[in-house]
């Protein structure tokens, strides 16, 4: 992991970015902290720069609340290489939003199912150098999206004990068998009118989480309304496994 900028935010909050191979990220840790922190993993569906508005704020809110964060650029996005197959996907995606036309399965697998199997090793290893780095340690926690890709890495990485997850992406029809397999407690966040998203398939999801603690708070509005006071419900959710 190499470091390739670092500012001290107005509220104790140290941000760094780093590259780790070919993958670009940030880490947000207090400045000062008398022991290993916890970790929470930030997950999101785009580029750094387009995101870091959003990343920022989730992380300064974490980071106020005694948590190391993280996050790294997903592939295909940002300044990284694209993805020719699912940019393809993705305009057929719009295209059908467009028209009025349904979603079909397979634009859904396209669009999707690259991305899981590459950014979920990429945030395995992520996750290897992050705890490795003074200061941090377990446990670690998960927060955000893209659902698919945070339900594969439930599956697969044992150091994440639980997770923040926002219901405001697609998911392969393949995968709502894999969250059945996802067993450590879940706080998921779904907006009822989510422009561009499936409610029911959302809910299928949730309903096939194998967890016996999980919790769906429905919100209404559009894919960027989440309520402010759910960032507050998020930290006592993480306050209770992480700790």
């Amino acid at each position: 992991m190499h470091f390739t900028s670092e500012q001290r935010l107005d509220d104790g909050v140290l941000e760094r970015e780093f590259t780790l191979g070919e993958i670009p990220g940030i880490l947000w840790t207090p400045e000062t902290t008398a022991a290993p922190t916890p970790l929470i993993l930030l997950g999101h569906p785009g580029g750094l720069r387009r995101m870091y508005p959003r990343l920022a704020a989730r992380a300064r809110a974490a980071v106020a609340a005694g948590y190391a964060a993280a996050t790294i650029e997903l592939p295909g996005s940002g300044d990284r290489p694209r993805f020719a197959a699912v940019d393809e996907a993705r305009a057929d995606l719009q295209r059908a939003l467009g028209a009025g036309e349904p979603v079909t399965g397979d634009i859904v697998d396209r669009l999707i199912l690259p991305l899981v199997e590459r950014a979920v090793p990429e945030w395995r290893t992520t996750l290897d150098a992050l705890l490795a780095q003074p200061g941090i340690g377990g446990p670690v926690g998960f927060s955000g999206g893209v659902l698919a890709i945070a339900i594969r890495l439930a599956v697969v990485e044992p150091r994440i004990v639980a997770a923040g997850l926002f219901a405001g992406s697609y998911v392969p029809r393949s995968m709502v068998d894999e969250a059945r397999q996802v067993t450590i407690p879940l706080l998921v966040l779904l907006q009822w009118d989510d422009e561009g998203n499936d409610r029911q398939l959302a809910l299928d999801v949730f309903d096939a989480f194998g967890s016996k603690e999980k919790t769906l708070h429905a919100n209404m509005g559009g894919h960027t309304g989440i309520p402010a006071f759910e960032g507050d419900d998020g930290n006592r959710f993480f306050g209770r496994h992480l700790r």
